[in-house]
């Protein structure tokens, strides 16, 4: 009988899909992400159904919207909110049940009391514990104090919090192997997350004058929701020009590719063991991050691209076509776990809300395939802002019940610039996004609209 492939799944937080060499777009170097892209299939147009940390790694964990189990926002930063539950459905489970050897190292965020193996994985490393300690042991004297706009991290590189955490997850590779079954292992990595705290070579491989303005930047978010340009005022850069923002985005740079690297270490052990034809090997992000993109930091109060638009590249020798770039719409969170349980020959739960990618693998794009894309937000970091978003090809179109609503021409203005909710010749295309969008949410469960008299209001965009 032939063994089942391993899963390797790699996530790092906070990584935009343009900051990748595999989107062509920045002057961002990311070799080893590229190699995945090259090897399998590089996804132009996947998305996170939600683009907060907490919600986003519980949806992964289950394969279900957010909304749908009460995880709304980040846990632990003022109100209270739900989370996934431990006795939850959980696809890691499935894994363990079918004889999978399962391991979990790095960023958790998905309960505030129950780890891991709670919910499927029978190993686990507490990177922020863990990594603290030795830290402390290693450099008790350095102290960082850049603050959210980031520094260098003076540390040697490998004993930065990628490295040190690619180390552990090496260790962690080879124990699986060794054991002869199959494996899955799940590596998270906080970066590039804010802060961005890159250690040399990487903190001086990007020359802030060398870094190009984001194609939004300049944006006067003018017709837009209040909201947005509340939130510039909360976080004091309101008046922050360029000449602030390029070191910013410099160091962003620098963070990723020195996770790369890191990710490049991951895929070398992986070769080391003689697993790399038999593994599955997942890259992508909880989400993106604004990092100066229409002047905003963060990832909060918008369902910009820079926040929803993710990286995602699937490597399995055999199975998923070398150097596809695939443009179908699918959902990292959502589509994996129905994806994975498919490639490895066991049972789709039917609650699961995305589908295989199975087919988009093999290059093939069923006639029945989404052609959009829906995320959504309820606010958090300084209040609740509920939003809902659909985008396809063409058109993004984003529903916020307590403010004006947002719609962008994205063949015209791909960065998002202006608001077109009541230009002239749209209605038509509004129309049938409200309907659409409506149809999503439904299918989920949200309970924004399930049942709710806000249906109507989506449905007629009625706003003061």
């Amino acid at each position: 009988m032939t063994r089942r492939p391993n899963v390797l799944v790699i996530m790092s937080d906070q990584h935009r899909y343009d900051c990748t060499g595999a989107s062509g777009r920045y002057p961002v170097r990311t070799p080893n992400i590229d190699r995945l892209a090259e090897e399998g299939v590089w996804f132009a147009n996947a998305y996170t159904p939600i683009p907060v940390c907490g919600p986003a790694r519980q949806s992964f964990v289950c394969g279900r919207r957010p909304e749908s189990f009460g995880a709304l926002w980040n846990a632990g930063l003022g109100l209270p909110v739900g989370s996934l539950a431990p006795d939850a459905y959980s696809w890691a489970r499935d894994l363990q049940q079918a004889g999978y050897a399962t391991a979990y190292i790095g960023k958790w965020d998905v309960h505030p009391d129950a780890d891991p193996t709670a919910f499927g994985y029978g190993r686990y490393v507490d990177a922020e514990r863990e990594y603290a300690a030795y830290r402390r042991l290693r450099h008790p004297d350095i102290r960082l104090e850049g603050g959210w706009r980031g520094e260098t991290d003076p540390v040697p590189l490998a004993d930065s919090r990628t490295h040190w955490l690619a180390d552990r997850a090496r260790r962690m590779l080879r124990e699986l192997s060794e054991a002869n079954g199959p494996w899955h292992l799940r590596v998270n990595f906080a970066e590039p997350h804010l802060p961005c705290r890159p250690s040399e070579p990487f903190a001086s491989q990007y020359n802030p004058a060398d870094v190009p303005p984001w194609g939004s930047f300049g944006d006067t978010l003018s017709g837009k929701p209040y909201i947005q340009r509340q939130q510039l005022v909360n976080w004091g850069v309101q008046h922050a020009g360029w000449d602030e923002w390029a070191p910013v985005v410099a160091r962003y740079y620098g963070i990723v590719s020195q996770m790369d690297d890191a990710v490049g270490l991951l895929l070398d052990a992986l070769k080391e063991q003689g697993e790399e034809d038999n593994t599955v090997v997942v890259y992508t992000s909880d989400h993106g991050d604004m990092c100066g993109g229409h002047g905003m930091m963060d990832k909060h109060y918008v369902l910009y691209d820079d926040v929803v638009r993710v990286p995602l590249a699937i490597r399995w020798p055999g199975v998923a076509k070398p150097g596809t770039v695939c443009g179908a719409f699918v959902y990292n969170h959502l589509d994996l776990p129905p994806t994975l349980l498919d490639l490895l020959g066991l049972p789709l739960p039917p609650h699961l809300h995305g589908r295989s990618m199975r087919p988009l693998l093999e290059g093939e794009v069923p006639d029945d395939w989404r052609s959009f894309a829906v995320s959504t937000s309820n606010g958090q970091q300084f209040g609740l802002f509920a939003q809902r978003m659909i985008r396809t090809a063409d058109w993004k179109y984003i529903w916020n019940p307590i403010d004006t609503d947002e719609l962008y021409d994205l063949q015209n203005d791909p960065h998002e610039r202006e608001n077109r909710i009541a230009g002239p010749g749209c209605g038509k295309i509004l129309s049938a996004l409200r309907r659409e969008l409506l149809g999503e949410l439904r299918r989920t469960g949200d309970g924004l609209v399930a049942g709710h008299w806000l249906e109507g209001q989506l449905l007629r965009g009625e706003k003061l």
